[in-house]
């Protein structure tokens, strides 16, 4: 702490003109009355260089990021970790040591408990499903919000998970397909589908249907498909979307279509069968929605002579 003279300024209190300033608390304090005139100081000292993990976390002046993936946002404090550090204390120190870690966890508040299973479920899910980090934020803080709201009572902690990931990954552009969110889940799409529908009312989510267009790189990829394709795939859905061919279709099955047309007029040959057991669409689905997408689009006769071209 230091202590200085400013002539320009005077406390408000007493009228005294000299100040200590903390810099670990980043106040500026009067010094003949106590009272704080200034605080949050932002830190314009130095930045040190580190070239190791030793010298890095000496020379952090702050820790790391709250994030909504921990139930405590990161700023936790536990007593040991497993019972390997149990013996690590001295033997006159053990009972104590047992004594402070159970009521350690008697007195964590039952939405800790809560979030700390739920954000573990989420964990799994994300990895399985390979969902982008700024997802499995936004699914924390909306799951922590309908905990807040009592939204969970009553209701599976993992239907809950599993349905705001279905609406997360929507609202993000990287949908996933209620299948996927089942299989990853190991829930029914009816409970994943009727939890969400309660859930994004009551939060007010508003997400738009999902379109067609962002399935599309996550098929192609998994089908092994060229960018050739999934340009050309793409293409064909606004140019569908503009006549409003799309509307009132499923996406999946209207993104497998526009694959599949795709494939035949790039030269890139995938049958229906591939691309239904790939989208997890029934071939009749790819059939109809190819039917329809061909004759709007007037692409018949080029589709043919590909088809011909192939044979």
């Amino acid at each position: 702490m230091t202590m200085f003279e400013k002539q320009m300024k005077k406390c408000p209190e007493c009228g005294s003109t000299m100040f200590i300033e903390d810099k670990n608390r980043g106040e500026m304090v009067c010094v003949k009355c106590g009272l704080v005139l200034e605080d949050e100081f932002i830190d314009r000292g130095q930045e040190w260089r580190s070239f190791d993990s030793e010298q890095s976390s000496s020379r952090a002046r702050s820790g790391a990021p709250l994030t909504y993936t921990k139930h405590d946002k990161g700023l936790t404090t536990e007593i040991g970790k497993g019972l390997g550090e149990l013996y690590k204390v001295p033997g006159k120190k053990r009972a104590q040591y047992y004594r402070l870690k159970k009521w350690h966890k008697r007195l964590i508040e039952s939405k800790d408990r809560n979030l700390s299973f739920a954000l573990s479920e989420l964990q799994r899910i994300i990895s399985f499903l390979n969902l982008p980090k700024p997802v499995h934020e936004k699914v924390g803080r909306y799951y922590e919000e309908a905990v807040d709201k009592g939204l969970v009572r009553g209701r599976s902690i993992e239907s809950v998970i599993a349905a705001l990931v279905y609406g997360v990954s929507r609202q993000f552009g990287t949908p996933r397909t209620l299948d996927e969110i089942a299989e990853a889940s190991g829930l029914e799409k009816r409970d994943i589908g009727r939890t969400y529908r309660y859930i994004a009312r009551e939060l007010d989510i508003r997400i738009l249907p999902a379109d067609p267009k962002g399935f599309v790189p996550r098929f192609c990829s998994m089908l092994n498909l060229s960018d050739k394709v999934q340009a050309k795939a793409i293409d064909i859905l606004e140019k569908a979307n503009s006549l409003d061919i799309t509307s009132g279709k499923g996406p999946t099955g209207v993104a497998a279509a526009a694959i599949y047309i795709s494939c035949v007029l790039v030269g890139e040959k995938r049958t229906q069968r591939e691309v239904a057991s790939i989208v997890s669409v029934t071939e009749v689905t790819i059939r109809n929605r190819y039917k329809e997408i061909v004759e709007k689009l007037g692409l018949e006769k080029e589709v043919e002579e590909k088809t011909k071209e192939e044979k």
